[in-house]
C-alpha cells in the first residue's frame, strides 16, 4: 500500500501555497531510477460548471500497456483554479485515489509539470514527494521557452528556465506536436524521456494518461 507523507498542511491562500512549493523544492531528487515495470497514469476530469471532480489512476504493465489496477475518487475542488497551483487543486484526491491502489506503481506518470514549472515545482514533484516514488510530468502545454523539436519521433529540445534545462519538448509521434517532459521525483530526465516513448507506441500521449483520462470521464 502507498504511504502518503505529511510533509506539510494544505494551504488555503495562494500565497501560503507559493511557499509550500519553495519550502519542498529543495527536496527534490534526481536519481537513476530502479528497473520501471509498471506505471501509474493520473487524471483528473471535472464536471461542467460545478467544483466536482473525478480523479483516476491507472496502473499499466509497461511490457504490455495493459491496465493491472485502477482506482477512482469522486470529491469537490478545496483549492482555486490558479495556473501553477494545480496539485493543491488534484493531488489530495489523487493521492487517495492511489491509496486505494493494491498494486504499487514503479513510478507515477502525471498529466502536469514536474520541475518545468515556473517555482521547479510542479504537480510530479508534489506527488512524488508526499509518496516518495518516482515520478514524472508529461504535459500538453508548456510553462517555458523552448524551441521546436524535429519532425520525427524522438526528436526533442530542451525546455529551459533562466538558462537552466528544467526539461524536454519531446516528439513521440512524427509530424505531431510534442509533450513535454520533466523530472518529479526520483527520476533523470533522459530515464524520463526514454520510458515516454515506450509508453507512446500509437498516440502523442503516453498510454498512462489515456486510460486515466478515459476512466475520469466514464466516471463523471
Amino acid at each position: 500500500m502507498i504511504t502518503v507523507r505529511d510533509l506539510h498542511p494544505w494551504p488555503s491562500t495562494e500565497a501560503e501555497a507559493e511557499a509550500v512549493q519553495r519550502r519542498l523544492r529543495p527536496l527534490v531528487r534526481v536519481e537513476e531510477p530502479a528497473e520501471i515495470r509498471t506505471a501509474a497514469g493520473l487524471d483528473v476530469a471535472y464536471r461542467e460548471d460545478s467544483d466536482e471532480l473525478v480523479a483516476a489512476v491507472t496502473v499499466l504493465d509497461v511490457a504490455t500497456l495493459s491496465v493491472v489496477d485502477s482506482a477512482v475518487v469522486r470529491d469537490r475542488a478545496r483549492f482555486p483554479y490558479v495556473p501553477g497551483l494545480f496539485a493543491f487543486r488534484e493531488a489530495p484526491p489523487l493521492l487517495t485515489a492511489l491509496q486505494r491502489l493494491a498494486v504499487t506503481p514503479d513510478v507515477l506518470v502525471c498529466d502536469g509539470q514536474g520541475v518545468a514549472h515556473p517555482r521547479r515545482f510542479g504537480l510530479a514533484c508534489h506527488l512524488g514527494l508526499l509518496t516518495d516514488l518516482p515520478s514524472i510530468g508529461v504535459g500538453k502545454t508548456p510553462m517555458t521557452r523552448f524551441d521546436p523539436p524535429g519532425e520525427h519521433r524522438g526528436d526533442w529540445t530542451p525546455l529551459e528556465v533562466d538558462g537552466e534545462e528544467v526539461g524536454r519538448a519531446l516528439r513521440t509521434r512524427t509530424g505531431v506536436k510534442p509533450v513535454f517532459v520533466s523530472v518529479g521525483h526520483r527520476c533523470t530526465l533522459q530515464a524520463a524521456c526514454d520510458l515516454v516513448l515506450r509508453l507512446t507506441p500509437k498516440y502523442r500521449l503516453p498510454e498512462t494518461t489515456r486510460t486515466a483520462d478515459h476512466l475520469g470521464r466514464q466516471s463523471t
